[in-house]
């Protein structure tokens, strides 16, 4: 059996490795035989912290993996995205409501906007799509849980900075506390992960009641 998942601990270049290879769909088989090296190394690669891959052996797995070794490297990491410049031939497209919760799938990370007593914030969360409403976990007494009852913002989006396209959707709606011990229950059983902010206890969850949802694409022609 392919087993595909990085181990706890796994190095830097291991998780980006592992994790540019699940988002194209790929297994560990079809990565090894792509980039022309045995799937025991690339377990290994993935499973190990201190795994050091050789240079030649890391150019073809980003060739494999369709991306670069700087990317492997986490190169970019603390710098936003789209720093490309725009394409010549580009067009911005509505897109409708299917096309907004497809893209919104089920789970990710995006940002929540409200009001405070501070002003306007936004700030990024993990979220779930549970019931076709976004959803998200915070803590009691934080910023985004005195944002429940209020009408809120959330925005999510893609970037393509090799080829200077992207999209991004945007639901509006009424921030509303899920209460009830079975249903908050069965949201953490949906949730993809916990919040990767950690520390405090962020057992709140909260649904944005979509009042209103939006999404535009680029496109490069």
């Amino acid at each position: 059996m392919d087993d595909t998942r990085p181990a706890t601990g796994a190095g830097d270049v291991g998780r980006r490795i592992a994790a540019r290879r699940e988002e194209l769909g790929l297994t560990r088989q079809d990565t090894a035989v792509r980039a022309g090296v045995a799937a025991g190394y690339l377990r290994y690669l993935e499973q190990q912290p201190n795994a050091t891959p050789g240079t030649s052996a890391l150019i073809r797995i980003a060739d494999a993996l369709d991306t670069s070794v700087a990317a492997l490297h986490g190169a970019g990491t603390g710098r936003p995205p789209g720093l490309g410049r725009a394409a010549a031939h580009s067009e911005l497209i509505e897109l409708d409501p299917a096309e907004c919760r497809a893209r919104l799938s089920t789970h990710g990370v995006g940002r929540i906007a409200a009001h405070t007593t501070d002003g306007l914030v936004v700030l990024p969360v993990n979220y779930s799509v549970v019931d076709g409403a976004v959803a998200f976990r915070t803590a009691p007494g934080s910023v985004l849980a005195a944002a429940v009852g209020a009408h809120v913002a959330f925005e999510v989006d893609h970037i393509d900075e090799a080829l200077s396209q992207g999209w991004s959707v945007l639901v509006q709606g009424r921030a509303r506390a899920v209460t009830g011990a079975d249903v908050v229950r069965r949201f953490d059983a949906l949730a993809h992960s916990r919040p990767w902010a950690g520390g405090a206890e962020r057992d709140l969850w909260v649904r944005v009641d979509e009042d209103r949802i939006s999404g535009r694409r680029i496109v490069v022609h």
